[in-house]
């Protein structure tokens, strides 16, 4: 065999290329390093959604909610300060620590307080505005009016509360919110929440308030009312707080020189150190949230129909057809229809129908027999009084009237877990009683309500990612004080709650209202 031929078209004799290994490791450290950086990247974005860049960022990728409108019951879980108690929780803070904890109260807010470690701070108390001005496309929020007010039971504490509204109300806001009008919050009617904290100059606090009810505010002597809308935007570059030290020094300059010439705003400013002494004066106008009436429908009763004329002249039936009149009965009062309005208002029962008499009946009215007193052992509370219009008064006093029972003395009725409550979803609950037991956590307490919801071992963020997250409304009689927030409730088959209805929403949310049955 002639191999010198071959020798040229044998692979074998081919030089092997070198593999650069230092290339391939630098281009795996570049990658490796990006990939880093983009993880990095992410969680600055997403978990400080407060930093102007963030934000901006987010609101491109539709990944930031507008700012909700909350209910007074569903308010997020908090605490209520008085002045006092802002002051001495905000004053004892560092320059450091008084930055991170407004970075928390901003991220809070822009969430919607759905990632809220803690109680979120409410104001409660008596404030006097010291200026207004118009809120622009320089401020965070765009839209709306802002009230710098001193509180009047400590000189140390300023405030400047957030009004966002719509440009058509300005006007109105404008002649209702002027130097001298006090601000009254109180823990049953306003849920405002801290957002920003900051110290002035003269080392007194300044908080930047936002009402999370976004409802309707009038003054008692003031010409009508305007409704605040949550603002659609923020323009967090602008930075915090609204009123800048100069504006504040100039707005404190103005109130100062308008009193001299008018010594009647508002009585007595307070001085910086000096905390008056006694309990102030009621205010002659202040400015308070309007509750607007709920229309409910008008509780519809039974007609009864009046029982059959006998012709004149003719007596009963004799003879055997007599004997079967005698011994058929006569219709029960269950067996006459019942027309039920509401769970939460009165039933109307009719009474029961007339037996036959030999002698021709009375001459009877041709307007319908109607039974308004509802049953107080069904524990039915009375419906609430009615407008001319149809409109039930909103009523803000703590406390209903229904019977209550000892431990373990309540009627028979079915005893469920929360975790049969979807199973009783939209269900007519009319006739039948079910109970409630479990154990639940307090998040919100009013007058005569608070919200619970079933203490489990699984996080929030699961709960809000499956919808099936649960919230008890609790209506507690007159007398009674309702849990604080936060703590523990336990409830069994000796002490359980009443369930009036239960309504489930679209997002999966079930919202069950209950009352207290059991006596203390």
């Amino acid at each position: 065999m002639q191999y010198d031929r071959l020798r040229y078209e044998t692979p074998y004799g081919r030089p092997r290329r070198r593999i650069n290994y230092f290339a391939w490791t630098l281009a795996i450290l570049l990658l490796t390093a990006f990939a880093f950086a983009a993880w990095l990247g992410s969680f600055y974005v997403f978990w400080q959604p407060e930093r102007p860049d963030s934000y901006r960022l987010l609101k491109k990728l539709h990944r930031i909610d507008p700012p909700r409108r909350f209910e007074l019951t569903a308010a997020p879980a908090g605490e209520f300060l008085n002045p006092k108690q802002l002051h001495d929780r905000y004053a004892a803070l560092g320059s450091a620590e008084l930055v991170k904890l407004n970075s928390e109260l901003a991220r809070n807010y822009i969430r919607n307080f759905q990632q809220v470690r803690g109680l979120v701070p409410y104001v409660v108390g008596r404030f006097r505005i010291i200026d207004v001005r118009r809120l622009g496309p320089a401020d965070v929020f765009t839209s709306g009016m802002v009230a710098l007010a001193a509180a009047i039971d400590n000189g140390e504490l300023l405030m400047e509360h957030v009004y966002p509204a719509d440009a058509r109300d300005l006007p109105l806001m404008r002649q209702t919110l002027i130097p001298g009008l006090e601000i009254k919050l109180e823990r049953a009617h306003d849920i405002s929440a801290v957002i920003h904290a900051d110290r002035t100059v003269d080392g007194r606090i300044l908080i930047t308030v936002m009402p999370l009810l976004y409802g309707t505010y009038t003054v008692t002597r003031g010409p009508g009312t305007f409704t605040l809308e949550p603002p659609l935007d923020l323009n967090l570059a602008a930075g915090w707080p609204l009123f800048k030290p100069e504006e504040l020094r100039a707005a404190e300059s103005r109130y100062a020189e308008l009193r001299q010439h008018e010594p009647g705003i508002g009585g007595a400013v307070p001085i910086p150190g000096l905390t008056p002494s006694g309990t102030p004066p009621p205010a002659e106008n202040q400015l308070v949230r309007v509750e607007h009436a709920q229309p409910v429908e008008p509780p519809q009763v039974a007609v009864a129909s009046p029982p059959p004329k006998l012709e004149k002249g003719k007596g009963p039936p004799a003879g055997k057809n007599a004997k079967l009149a005698k011994n058929k009965k006569s219709p029960s009062p269950s067996a006459t229809p019942l027309q039920v309005a509401s769970t939460k208002t009165a039933v109307a029962t009719a009474p029961p129908l007339q037996k036959f008499s030999a002698a021709p009946p009375a001459t009877t009215s041709p307007s319908p027999q109607i039974a308004l007193s509802p049953p107080i052992e069904n524990g039915i509370s009375p419906a609430r009084p009615l407008l001319a219009d149809g409109s039930a008064l909103a009523s803000t006093a703590g406390g209903g009237n229904w019977k209550t029972y000892p431990p373990g003395k309540m009627p028979l009725g079915r005893l469920i877990a929360p975790n049969d409550l979807p199973q009783i979803a939209d269900r007519d609950l009319v006739g039948e009683r079910i109970y409630l037991r479990g154990q639940f956590v307090v998040n919100f307490a009013d007058a005569n309500k608070a919200v619970l919801r079933p203490r489990s071992h699984v996080p929030d963020s699961v709960v809000r990612l499956t919808g099936n997250s649960t919230r008890i409304i609790v209506e507690y009689p007159a007398g009674y004080t309702p849990p604080t927030p936060g703590s523990a409730v336990n409830r069994d088959e000796v002490r359980p709650l009443e369930i009036t209805e239960v309504r489930k929403q679209e997002d999966g949310q079930l919202n069950v209202f209950a009352r207290e049955i059991m006596q203390p």
